[in-house]
């Protein structure tokens, strides 16, 4: 019959070690993440872009240039370099801007329209993803940073915050319509519905409504509305949960302050 080996406490300063008490305070390895994922994290740019920089030999771990954007690196403990200059975490930045009508929200567009970025020329800002989108036609409140995790929690369904949209229609929608928005319609094969409409006022063809939109789909209010036959005349976004659009001109932009990441943060695990 076989022996069995027992391992054999350890007796350390008067006091009894077990083996499985030592493996119990062994500290846990630091995870390892993609090359292209890293460079995202740290703020440098955005994760696709962070691959075609690998892929084009610019970036170097050791010493040793790596073209491959998964490969394994902890950037605490490893020499990461792009053309050349050392990669650091880089200072977060939450920057909001008043998108104008007629940009894009896209870092460059194939078709070589205008996009939000040209808001930011001269600014001397680091690399911004936007934080959700806008399409073309829409303008007011968009959100940038450099901080990919605090963007996914923002752009969450289930954690993200409310925003609030004014909407200029053509046409005066009655109480079934209004109610049919908050109840919500399939519309390619999605459902799409507001969190909450009012009439905020009207004149004799048009109406300014506010819609709250607890998730946002691409040309959510847009579809909703023409579904209902009404045309969309303007949509701007005037809150993103606690942050305000307020006096912010066309085109400008402001760094958010503290108490509003605060309360964002809050939102989002609330």
């Amino acid at each position: 019959m076989p022996s069995r080996h027992h391992a054999r406490p350890v007796k350390r300063g008067g006091h009894v070690v077990s083996a499985a008490a030592k493996a119990k305070k062994a500290p846990a390895p630091t995870p390892r993440h993609g090359l292209a994922r890293v460079l995202s994290k740290a703020g440098v740019c955005s994760r696709s872009e962070a691959a075609r920089r690998v892929l084009a030999g610019r970036v170097a771990v050791d010493g040793q240039v790596v073209l491959d954007p998964e490969f394994p690196v902890v950037l605490e403990r490893q020499h990461v370099t792009l053309d050349g200059e050392p990669v650091t975490a880089m200072r977060r930045v939450y920057v909001a801007l008043n998108k104008p009508r007629g940009l894009v929200t896209t870092v460059q567009d194939e078709q070589g329209r205008a996009t939000v970025y040209r808001c930011f020329d001269g600014a001397g800002l680091p690399w911004l993803a936007p934080v959700g989108r806008l399409d073309k036609a829409s303008e007011g409140l968009l959100l940038f940073s450099n901080d990919p995790e605090w963007a996914a929690r923002l752009t969450e369904p289930a954690t993200g915050p409310l925003k609030t949209y004014r909407v200029q229609v053509d046409g005066l929608p009655d109480a079934a319509q209004l109610a049919r928005m908050r109840d919500g319609i399939e519309e390619g094969g999605e459902h799409l519905a507001a969190h909450s409409v009012e009439v905020l006022r009207h004149g004799e063809r048009t109406a300014w409504l506010e819609i709250v939109l607890d998730e946002g789909r691409n040309r959510h209010i847009r579809r909703l509305l023409q579904v209902l036959g009404l045309e969309v005349l303007r949509l701007v976004r005037v809150a993103i949960g606690p942050v305000a659009l307020g006096a912010l001109a066309k085109g400008q932009w402001r760094l958010l302050e503290a108490a509003e990441l605060e309360m964002l943060a809050a939102h989002s695990l609330g």
